[in-house]
Parts: C-alpha cells; structure tokens; sequence
C-alpha cells in the first residue's frame, strides 16, 4: 500500500508518518524538508517541494498513483481546489484534516459527534475549514472523489504543551511564568471541559482509516476519551513542573478584546466552550481503537523533552508583560470595588 503525505513532519503528522512505515505502508513525504532527515523513519520517499508550486508538484509526482493521499497543511479552500486538480485520478482516497474547531459555536450540546452542526462566526480558520469539507463533499458527491474528512481536536506532541492561553510564540513563556513562581492566567473560571489527545493516540486511530473502505465518504472525529476542566489541565502541568499553580481566573471575553493575538477565535471560537467527543463512529471503522495517553502522562513526556531541549523554550516577552498587565488591572478593579 502505497501513501503521499504532503507536510508528514508536524505535530500531528509526524506520529502518523511512523504509524505508517511501522505498518508496512510505502511513504512519500512532499514538503520543503525543513525537519531534520534524523526525524523521518527511514525508507521514507522524500519529495522536496514547495507544494504551492503547483506545476512543479505535478512535473515529480508524474506517473506516481497512490492508494491513499493526505494533506496535513491546507488551511483554504484553495489549496484543495489544488489538491483536487494534482490527485483526481491518482489516488483511491484522499484525507483532508479538517477540524473540531468548525462545529457550531455557541454548542447546542456538550457533547459532539460528527453530526453535530458545522458553524463558526468567531473564527476565520474554522470557516476556512468548513469551506474546505464543503468543497470536497461536493466532489465526491458529483464526481466520486473519494474524500475521507478527518476532525481534529486539540492534539499535542512532545514539542508542545497544551494550554487555553498563549501568545504567538506557544506556550513556553506560560511554563516559564509557573516556573519562576507567577501568576498564569486561565480563561473563564476554570471548569469548562476539554480534550487534548496525545499525537501518538491520534495516529492510531488516522492510520486505521487509511485506505478503510468504510471511510470513503465519511468524517471521522479523533479524540481521547478523556475530559477535563482547564483546571485539571493546569493543575497537571504545575505537577508535572513540580511547582505550585498560582492561577488567575479571567473572563474569556475580556481576554479576547484586551490582547493582540487572536484570542477571540482560539477561546471565544473553540477552548472556552465545554466539548465531550463522541468517538463511537470511529471504534467502528477501527476496531479496537483506543487512546491510551492519559494527560497527566503526556504532559510528562513533553515537559521533560522541552526541558532537555533549550531551542525550543522561545521566550515571548510580549506575551509576558500583557499577562501582567491584565492581572495587575484586574487587582485594581478588585480594589476599587472595595473602595479601597
């Protein structure tokens, strides 16, 4: 069985990559090869390109056909506008990593499965997103391409530490903050619910739709099982550091209309709303399937790993002093309440 992964190397991808070459797929890789060659298993087919270069992908990717194409970097429709005309013929199915992100905000429910409605007025990514799933459904209802549309929710590796509240640079300066004793914001009070997955988890459930004839024309939400409010979250982190969390609550709008990144898609848009995943239609298309990383575990892993790695603790000083501004109005508003 033969697969192309256009991107392969990112947080999500790369577990997948290695899911894949462990089970005996044949890969190609199509990206600009920025990761290090060390990162990628070997055997793996390298195609070094900038995929919006479109005549270009076609010139290398000429008299290649695949049983399975995925493209982990399309965030507008055009680039599956793109996809379409490289792949129409050349593939037996073809993956578009969409996202949980574009279901209807506000929720109806708190707990989502696939049918839950796709609305997001908040967020011009997830629209992107729903613009993208739109397209390709189109297609395959006219023309028989055969799509597979695959619904992330917050999924994290050992390079990253999953959190509500960062600034453009990740989420570094928020563990350096726990470390150096100071307060760390979280948004709302705390006890929304949430899911992060662990991209290994992720992987096995990607992997087992892959080339599965029962996801041809199907979506399929990839989650862990596992909820817990950003409280537990932030609490796990501070434990894994082995510091003591000093949160500070902030409502998610106040954050959103005070910062100058985009807090109002990532909170007001995604993390501030309570979600429960519903991963039925996925055990049955991948039986056996379970996330097996509970939080407090990978949290562990990626901290360690950051920790032993000092390139990737990027400092965000920006981000930083808006964290102290915000907390240090709001102790004055405390105050003045109190008419002190």
């Amino acid at each position: 069985m033969k697969a192309l992964f256009i991107g392969g190397t990112g947080t999500i991808s790369m577990a997948i990559t290695r899911l894949a070459v462990e089970r005996g797929w044949e890969l190609y890789l199509l990206n600009r090869g920025n990761r290090p060659a060390g990162d990628v298993p070997a055997g793996v087919h390298q195609i070094t390109v900038d995929v919006n270069d479109e005549a270009e992908v076609a010139q290398k990717i000429a008299g290649l056909e695949f049983d399975v194409v995925c493209d982990f970097i399309v965030f507008h429709p055009s680039a599956l506008e793109r996809d379409y005309r490289l792949f129409k013929g050349r593939t037996k199915q073809f993956m578009y990593i969409s996202s949980a992100s574009a279901y209807q905000k506000p929720l109806a429910d708190y707990r989502v499965t696939e049918g839950t409605p796709l609305a997001n007025p908040y967020w011009e990514y997830s629209r992107n997103k729903i613009a993208g799933e739109e397209f390709l459904i189109k297609k395959y209802r006219e023309e028989g391409f055969p799509v597979t549309i695959i619904r992330p929710s917050h999924t994290y590796d050992e390079r990253h530490i999953p959190l509500g509240v960062h600034g453009k640079k990740g989420s570094w300066q928020v563990v350096k903050r726990m470390m150096l004793g100071k307060p760390v914001i979280i948004h709302g009070d705390g006890t929304s619910l949430w899911t992060m997955t662990f991209n290994t988890d992720f992987a096995k459930g990607f992997v087992g739709l892959m080339g599965n004839v029962h996801a041809i024309g199907e979506t399929f939400q990839i989650t862990s099982d596992e909820t817990l409010t950003w409280n537990q979250i932030y609490a796990g982190i501070a434990a894994a550091l082995g510091v003591e969390l000093k949160a500070v609550h902030v409502a998610s709008e106040f954050l959103a209309a005070t910062s100058h990144f985009d807090l109002l898609g990532s909170l007001i848009g995604d993390k501030a709303n309570s979600v429960v995943f519903d991963n039925s239609k996925l055990k049955h298309a991948v039986p056996g399937f379970q996330a097996t990383v509970r939080f407090d575990q990978g949290v562990r892993i990626a901290i360690n790993n950051i920790l032993n790695h000092p390139e990737l603790q990027v400092d965000d000083p920006e981000f930083d002093a808006w964290c102290d501004r915000v907390i240090a109005v709001l102790d004055a508003a405390k105050k003045a309440a109190r008419g002190e």
